[in-house]
């Protein structure tokens, strides 16, 4: 199949018009049920074909007219997810064979994985001689928030949906996958796509780089990967992405250990994690260490502007923190920006005398909204500031909503990039959602800040090398 295909057929997988889903039963407790269920309640409004080989002629299932195979159905189908027991797998995809259908997802395990070669092999020999791409097997498979698609095996009371937003997500890990999932919805910016895509015997890493690389509804990409099997056309791929939009890649089997548990969880040869890094670092990706890089370093990228250089600026209502902020700065290659003499003199005029107005700049604990917006605005118009990490203590006195709605109204202008640090109990985290939900990066602590600043620097350098 050739790529100008694949690509085609790509982009209906990922907003198909019409689905069939096989093993959908009215059992909840069933793989099919939840995925059905899923479909009707992200309000997919293409055409849905629950297939069950135990119904019998008027069945509906979930109000839906069912059927006993894909070959009953009599339509073109754009999409077929399986989510039923591995050893009945290939002769359903055989199905979609001779149907003609366009693309498939195995949400099934139970190949490689765990030793049956076999099995799978049968998936790959089906696949090689057919018209359709396929996801999987032993995967979640795909999310699209704004074309109504979820064929993840999670129900929405266990995992909330996030809104529909720019970030894009694959993993090669349905786990992984699931817990970033919950982590970017909680942390307040919103998803286009996910893709979940387990042992990768068709669709792999180069095919959804490539797709990622095209859409344009996503501008900030994040990758669990736990090896390529493509290692040329990877590269290939990797360096077309990132001259676009940034990718943060997490890297599985790190250690001997984590190479071997890789293997047995996805059949995934995770290769040299040293040469893996070499690439990333000379192809502008990303890497996050932790799950918790991925959500700073995302909300960042997604929601700020580059900077020009690395001097940051630090606002603060709380002398100690600003001090913890410079340290953190600096351990991240980073540096404390000094104010020019005219910004000094219009923050002497408006600032009371208990004010340090040298950096980092303290406040003091009675900063309130307005003492928080004038410094904000000098900052944002000072030569020598390139990004503003602010300090916002809300357990001080002056500390309330308004602050909250200044930092907001300042992000919106999008004039220089801003990290927000404020840490704190249920009180400090009422006010975090407020400003995240509009587009605020907030992190617990300053050196989180400082590492998602470098990240976006360091991307910007690797944009401005290539160009």
């Amino acid at each position: 199949m050739d790529i100008k295909t694949r690509r085609k057929l790509f982009d209906i997988l990922m907003a198909p018009r019409s689905v069939a889903i096989v093993g959908a039963t009215s059992n909840p407790n069933k793989v099919g049920h939840i995925i059905l269920q899923n479909y009707i309640d992200v309000g997919y409004d293409g055409a849905m074909f629950p297939v069950n080989i135990n119904a019998k002629q008027g069945d509906r299932i979930m109000g839906y007219k069912a059927y006993r195979s894909i070959k009953s159905i009599g339509k073109q189908l754009d999409l077929v997810v399986i989510a039923v027991p591995a050893e009945a797998t290939p002769s359903i995809l055989e199905e979609c064979r001779i149907a003609k259908v366009k693309s498939v997802v195995v949400v099934s395990g139970g190949y490689a994985e765990i030793g049956r070669k076999d099995l799978q092999d049968k998936l790959v020999e089906i696949t090689r001689k057919s018209s359709f791409i396929l996801m999987g097997p032993n995967c979640l498979g795909i999310m699209n928030t704004r074309a109504r698609v979820d064929t993840l095996f999670l129900p929405t009371f266990k995992i909330d949906r996030p809104k529909i937003g720019g970030v894009s997500f694959a993993s090669q890990s349905g786990a992984v996958g699931s817990s970033i999932l919950d982590m970017i919805d909680a942390e307040g910016f919103g998803l286009s796509k996910f893709i979940s895509y387990g042992n990768a015997i068709d669709i792999d890493e180069v095919d959804i780089l490539d797709y990622l690389a095209r859409d344009d509804e996503t501008t900030v990409v994040i990758f669990y990967m736990e090896g390529a099997k493509r290692g040329k056309e990877f590269i290939e791929a990797a360096k077309e992405i990132t001259a676009k939009k940034p990718v943060i890649m997490i890297k599985g089997g790190a250690t001997e250990a984590g190479a071997t548990a890789a293997h047995s969880h996805t059949a995934s040869l995770a290769g040299s994690y040293q040469a893996y890094e070499a690439v990333f670092r000379q192809f502008g990706i990303t890497q996050a260490k932790t799950m918790q890089d991925v959500m700073d370093f995302a909300k960042m990228f997604e929601t700020q502007p580059f900077p020009k250089g690395r001097r940051i600026a630090i606002i603060t209502n709380g002398g100690g923190v600003g001090v913890i902020a410079t340290d953190a700065l600096y351990e991240a290659g980073l540096e404390l920006a000094s104010f020019s003499k005219e910004s000094e003199k219009a923050l002497r005029k408006i600032m009371p005398p208990i004010v340090n107005i040298k950096m980092p700049m303290d406040m003091a604990g009675d900063a309130d909204d307005k003492r928080f917006a004038a410094a904000l605005e000098v900052a944002s118009s000072d030569p020598n500031v390139d990004a503003i990490m602010v300090i916002a203590l809300f357990q001080t006195p002056g500390a309330d909503s308004r602050v909250a709605a200044s930092l907001i109204n300042y992000s919106a202008t999008r004039v220089k990039p801003i990290a927000v640090v404020s840490p704190g109990g249920s009180y400090t985290q009422a006010h975090r959602n407020m400003m995240e939900s509009s587009g605020v990066p907030v992190y617990s602590s300053p050196d989180q800040a400082a590492r998602a600043f470098k990240a976006l620097l360091e991307y910007k350098e690797y944009r401005d090398s290539i160009r």
